[in-house]
């Protein structure tokens, strides 16, 4: 793995982390047939169930209590393969050979740190406290959705905005009273069970790898490794997903109540209050019919204010979601019928973030985002393994 840094004024280091690959060549011979990635533009679909389907005590039991059936014995058999192999991995095995990492100092300017994100084509970077020599923290579009909150309810500061730095980033969250996410990282050579462990229990969509140099004996970040690159690398690798076999609507598996949305009408202002009153990423966007015609993405933010062009937040959602770009790859949806095989073998050859669950009228029914994948192939019978082999 090579790294390289460089400077530039005097605030930004940058070391040769993109996350794009799985790092890994696949093992798995599964007879699925392929799913290309699709550029559907802003108002397409990919649905697995049409191109895969063939013919906090962070531990909880099998669901549903019910006499054990072949399927449920496979079901555990694919669940516990993952985490068995997630126990012998380390964090390290998931990087590629050649990656990007950008690393930003806590003194940068946030309107610089924008600039970065956009120019290297990133929606997050690990911060570095020059004073310190200290590992600060992951920047995210979460800190720029709570800028935008702040400056909304606090338009007498919209002039100042210009001199912000990242190092006020948690008087931000205090001020608009967000509950910050804690800060978390691992060593690359700890287990990567152990990684995925501390995310859920964080609530952390990414963890940095941060190591000890031998010499200086201060911290030195490695690279960022996200519920994506996990899930890719796991998907690539362990052939037992293809045992993941039961239906969704009979897993314990998503969110089906309480779904935040919006209309293509509603100001774009409206979401980004709903993306952090509720803590989520993603607001799906219906119309009168209560069909799915998109996803309105946190990241779609990073679109909108680029430029420091803060008017852009007067759009609705439907003109504001016509600025993405023109390789936005579309969303990906799942009906209640599909199974996690196909939502893996989908992870494994498209980047996906999420799965909006709909019915035969594409209307909604649910959501299951990385997070959620996440906590059920780690928790899901966890205690019971013994007494399913």
């Amino acid at each position: 793995m090579s790294e390289e840094f460089e400077e530039e004024a005097g605030k930004l280091a940058i070391m040769a982390c993109d996350d794009g690959g799985g790092g890994s060549q696949s093992t798995s011979n599964s007879s699925i047939p392929a799913i290309t990635g699709l550029a559907l533009g802003h108002e397409g679909f990919v649905q697995p169930s049409s191109y895969l389907r063939r013919s906090r005590t962070y531990s909880r039991p099998m669901t549903p209590a019910k006499p054990v059936t072949a399927v449920d014995r496979e079901q555990h058999k694919g669940l516990k393969s993952i985490r068995d192999f997630l126990k012998v991995r380390t964090s390290y095995d998931v990087l590629p050979l050649s990656f990007r990492l950008v690393v930003l100092d806590t003194t940068l300017l946030v309107k610089k740190s924008l600039t970065t994100l956009i120019q290297n084509d990133i929606v997050s970077a690990p911060l570095w406290d020059s004073k310190t020599s200290t590992f600060a923290g992951l920047l995210t579009t979460s800190d720029y959705i709570n800028v935008i909150q702040y400056y909304w309810q606090h338009p007498e500061a919209m002039s100042r905005i210009d001199q912000f730095r990242l190092n006020s980033l948690r008087d931000i969250e205090k001020a608009i009273g967000v509950a910050p996410l804690e800060t978390v990282s691992i060593h690359p050579l700890r287990p990567l069970y152990e990684a995925c462990r501390r995310m859920l229990e964080s609530r952390a969509r990414r963890i940095p790898l941060v190591d000890i140099d031998d010499e200086t004996k201060r911290a030195m970040i490695i690279s960022v490794v996200t519920q994506y690159r996990i899930l890719k690398f796991v998907a690539v690798n362990v052939t037992e997903t293809q045992l993941l076999r039961k239906p969704l609507k009979h897993l314990n598996l998503g969110t089906y109540q309480n779904i935040e949305t919006a209309k293509m009408e509603t100001p774009v202002i409206e979401v980004i209050h709903q993306l952090v009153q509720f803590n989520i990423s993603s607001v799906p966007i219906l119309n009168s019919d209560g069909v799915v015609v998109n996803v309105f993405e946190a990241v779609d933010v990073i679109t909108l204010i680029k430029g420091d062009i803060y008017e852009e937040l007067n759009l609705n959602v439907g003109e504001a979601l016509q600025k993405r770009s023109e390789d936005f790859p579309g969303i990906y949806t799942c009906s209640v019928d599909d199974r996690l095989d196909t939502l893996f073998d989908t992870i494994r050859k498209s980047r996906v973030h999420r799965f909006v669950i709909i019915d035969e009228l594409n209307r909604l029914l649910g959501l299951i985002s990385l997070s959620d994948i996440l906590e059920y192939i780690l928790l899901e019978g966890e205690g019971e393994d013994s007494r399913l082999e």
